[in-house]
């Protein structure tokens, strides 16, 4: 596993795509979970008994930042098997948005806007975060392990 890791980020653009997916990533979502305040100064706060959340946030952001930069990797290296290629990068998309499932202020727009429904649904998702934080991470750690195996079978890189 290491050894293809380091295979696909020796390229100086998949390493750089890596820190540019993780940096925003994990500014917004610590934005939207309410970990960051940008009104009226700068200001990081992890309140008490809310730092397994904190954590699942950086975790989400380096699997995705992980995730990503490899299945473009393997796409670039498989580009005439478009078939073999969709379901692993629509997996890391799915990952990385159901681990953004914490709405903080955006949920008082979602409840004005689709009513009872978005009650309903905020209420779920603010019930429901960790788990669904937790099922995210599982899903991109399982997407990890493919990509690893498809760039080793499929691409056939060998350690050199």
């Amino acid at each position: 596993m290491v050894e293809t890791l380091k295979i696909v980020f020796s390229n100086f653009r998949y390493s750089l795509l890596a820190i540019g997916i993780f940096l925003p990533m994990l500014f917004v979502l610590l934005i939207l979970s309410e970990f960051i305040f940008l009104e009226p100064y700068f200001v990081g706060q992890i309140p008490k008994g809310t730092e397994l959340g904190f954590s699942l946030i950086i975790i989400l952001s380096a699997l995705s930042a992980l995730v990503l930069p490899m299945n473009i990797y393997r796409i670039n290296i498989l580009k005439n098997s478009k078939g073999k290629i969709g379901g692993s990068i629509f997996g890391s998309f799915i990952g990385a948005a159901a681990g953004a499932c914490s709405c903080g202020p955006i949920g008082f727009a979602i409840i004005s806007t689709f009513g009872s429904v978005g009650a309903t649904s905020l209420a779920f998702l603010t019930n429901y975060e960790i788990p669904i934080r937790i099922i995210a991470i599982a899903l991109l750690a399982i997407i990890y392990f493919t990509t690893v195996k498809s760039l080793r079978v499929e691409c056939k890189l060998k350690p050199e």
